[in-house]
């Protein structure tokens, strides 16, 4: 008997023989994602999780995994005939995500929490559970690619720039993108994939793209992190460089690393930008632009996806983003251990913060080499 041909996920067998889960987040990208395999006859499951709690989340418009997202998904799942599960991962989400990201704001740093999802939740527990479904992978809408390489899977940009999310994945390990999908990746658009959902006749055809963390009613982290930690936004000093007060502030975790508006402290002629937060001496300290910028940045918790090992060279010549919304730029890694490195920016950035993640891309290629979190010592 001759051997099957591989199926559009990479299988010697026939799509109705391929068990695939679809982590289903109730948005039009999972929902295509899952269509589009049900369609080509693959045995599909639907999973999606419940982050948080249900009534709060019906309070908030636009956040993903909400009580209307679960039900957009079980409609996706009705129209396309396969079947859908609803997981509760409150605790889960609330001990790995949520209290990670309002300690790391109490101590200075900006978090970024959707990483840590993807990295502790979706890829982690998530795909576990698609294991014990008997799945042969589990797929995604995250707009990122998968491409075999001579060393095994690799993973790279999305064919659409301006849709790329390889900086919130750059955690995924060798292991996890064995068994993960991405359908979405090489889309020129997500023009494209509002089409595809049209063409399925999906209720969430055109429904707006989430915009904030989840867990985030409209992008104000300092009322969710008092919520959570009640007494955190005790006020204290606005200083500069060499400490002198110029003002009282309303708390430290109003403030973020960059920021120049919102300081009340005008009058004082160049502009004043936040340089760094003391949160154990309850102090903002600001100074001028030239101050923010940065060339050393110390990287730790690396996940590195290169076919040789981080520390079997002295030195890498990369491209690095340290923040989601810039393009990646020249830089140097200099391994202290295979999860531990400085890397040095050729051109000096402003607003590197601790608690963001520093992602290496391949130079000239579209191939991400893993990333790391900033951490203390930034200059």
């Amino acid at each position: 008997m001759l051997d099957h041909p591989l199926n559009s996920l990479g299988f010697a067998k026939p799509p109705a023989a391929t068990r695939v889960v679809v982590a289903m987040s109730g948005g039009v990208d999972s929902s295509v994602v899952a269509a589009e395999l049900a369609a080509e006859g693959y045995d599909v499951v639907g999973v999606t999780l419940q982050l948080y709690d249900h009534g709060a989340a019906l309070a908030k418009k636009g956040a993903c995994c909400a009580g209307r997202d679960i039900h957009d998904a079980k409609r996706v799942a009705e129209t396309m005939g396969f079947p859908h599960y609803v997981l509760d991962y409150e605790n889960t989400f609330r001990e790995a995500v949520i209290d990670e990201f309002a300690d790391a704001y109490l101590a200075g740093a900006t978090p970024v929490p959707c990483i840590r999802c993807n990295e502790r939740v979706k890829f982690k527990d998530l795909l576990q559970t698609a294991k014990d479904l008997d799945a042969d992978c589990m797929a995604t809408g995250h707009y990122i690619q998968r491409k075999m390489g001579p060393a095994g899977p690799e993973l790279h940009c999305a064919a659409d720039a301006a849709r790329d999310q390889s900086y919130f994945l750059f955690s995924t390990t060798p292991e996890q993108l064995a068994f993960l999908r991405f359908p979405l990746g090489h889309l020129a658009s997500k023009a494209e994939t509002r089409a595809l959902a049209a063409r399925h006749g999906l209720p969430v055809a055109d429904k707006p793209d989430s915009q904030d963390i989840c867990f985030v009613p409209n992008g104000n982290y300092a009322e969710v992190i008092q919520k959570l930690r009640p007494g955190a936004a005790d006020p204290g000093e606005i200083v500069d460089l060499s400490g002198r007060v110029l003002g009282e502030h309303r708390g430290v975790i109003h403030y973020t690393i960059g920021q120049r508006r919102g300081l009340g402290i005008g009058g004082l002629g160049d502009p004043l930008y936040v340089v760094r937060l003391d949160p154990e001496r309850r102090q903002v300290i600001v100074g001028p632009k030239e101050a923010l910028s940065t060339r050393i940045v110390p990287v730790r918790e690396i996940n590195w996806l290169g076919d040789a090992p981080l520390s079997s060279r002295s030195e890498w010549q990369v491209m690095a983003k340290v923040r989601s919304t810039r393009a990646p730029r020249e830089a140097v890694i200099r391994p202290l251990s295979d999860t531990e490195a400085e890397v040095e920016l050729i051109a000096p950035e402003d607003g590197v913060s601790p608690g963001q993640a520093c992602v290496f891309y391949a130079p000239g290629d579209s191939r991400i080499l893993g990333g790391g979190w900033i951490w203390r010592g930034v200059r």
